[in-house]
């Protein structure tokens, strides 16, 4: 099994970044959970998204407006994610643990399933932020190599024409191939260890995917017929995709942040051993910090993990390094 190992010293930066952030919300007498603000967004955005459903099911308009509100459908499901899911997941949609759970469940209405999703994503990904071999979210191989640390392939010389369809499918690959991937083999990710899934995740695994094949492929078909819904259910997979997928990718695979490979064992002396919250700030980017819109948009994610201490000006095209 792989290994990668931080200093666990406690550094006198960690102590002051996070006694500063501590000040911040004290004198501006704020909790640093979300609030009515950030409930009324999750309300408004569940909201658009029953609206253009039951638009585009039970009334069925013209054919380019039903494209047009597909795709409005996907972006919108990808800001659920962002806003309601994510958030949730980290327990920072509200300082109840009830209501932090019930947001984090949300991903099983989109599709996926949040017992996988934050072991993958909250354990995983933010332990070991673009180490490769350990960092999920930048494991495409093989289709695509995004830092030198990667093998090269031939074909990756093309990836800056078919990541679009790659981004794309993502979503869609993610609800009908990878969570069951993880369901039967027993692992969250490719490089975590099997683990046993409580008994109500297995029972929540199966309903959660059988509402969401009969209320995104089922319903739809007898409604509109086989054709339209076809169209219209790769319109809002593919929107809610590449979305998806290009916000998490600006604030890690952008130029300017730091990768790091690792070995069936850590070798490293200790003093090459980087302080956890140091390696954060290294391979991690902010990006559009003065945007009102995207803020709202996005939530946390334009400001990744807090304290990013830079811009991403522009992702990274991906193209082999």
């Amino acid at each position: 099994m792989l290994s990668y190992t931080f200093n666990n010293n406690k550094t006198s930066f960690f102590k002051q970044l996070k006694e500063r952030v501590d000040l911040y919300f004290v004198e501006h007498n704020l909790h640093q959970a979300g609030n009515s603000k950030v409930y009324w967004k999750g309300a408004i955005l569940f909201a658009v998204a029953a609206s253009l459903y039951i638009t585009l099911i039970f009334f069925t308009p013209a054919v380019w407006i039903s494209l047009i509100l597909s795709a409005l459908l996907g972006l919108t499901i990808a800001f659920i994610g962002f806003n309601v899911m994510h958030e949730g997941g980290h327990q920072s949609f509200s300082k109840h643990a009830w209501i932090n759970k019930l947001s984090a469940y949300s991903l099983n209405v989109l599709g996926g399933n949040s017992y996988f999703w934050k072991i993958k994503h909250n354990v995983n990904h933010h332990t070991f932020t673009n180490i490769e071999g350990m960092d999920s979210d930048i494991d495409v191989k093989p289709f695509m190599r995004l830092h030198p640390g990667q093998p090269r392939r031939w074909y990756h010389r093309f990836q800056s024409l078919y990541w679009v369809a790659l981004y794309g499918i993502s979503y869609i690959a993610w609800v009908f191939y990878e969570d069951f991937e993880k369901y039967f083999l027993g692992k969250p990710s490719a490089t975590s260890p099997k683990k046993q899934l409580p008994r109500n995740e297995h029972l929540i695994f199966w309903f959660s995917k059988t509402m969401y094949v009969v209320a995104y492929i089922a319903i739809p078909i007898v409604m509109v017929g086989w054709l339209y819904w076809l169209v219209g259910f790769l319109i809002i997979t593919f929107c809610c995709g590449i979305t998806t997928s290009i916000v998490f990718q600006l604030a890690h695979v952008v130029e300017g942040t730091q990768f790091a490979q690792t070995g069936a064992k850590d070798q490293r002396p200790e003093e090459l051993k980087q302080d956890w919250a140091v390696h954060q700030i290294l391979s991690t980017a902010n990006f559009a910090t003065r945007s009102k819109l995207w803020h709202w948009l996005l939530g946390g994610l334009k400001r990744s993990m807090g304290f990013s201490r830079r811009r991403a000006r522009a992702p990274r095209r991906p193209r082999p390094t």
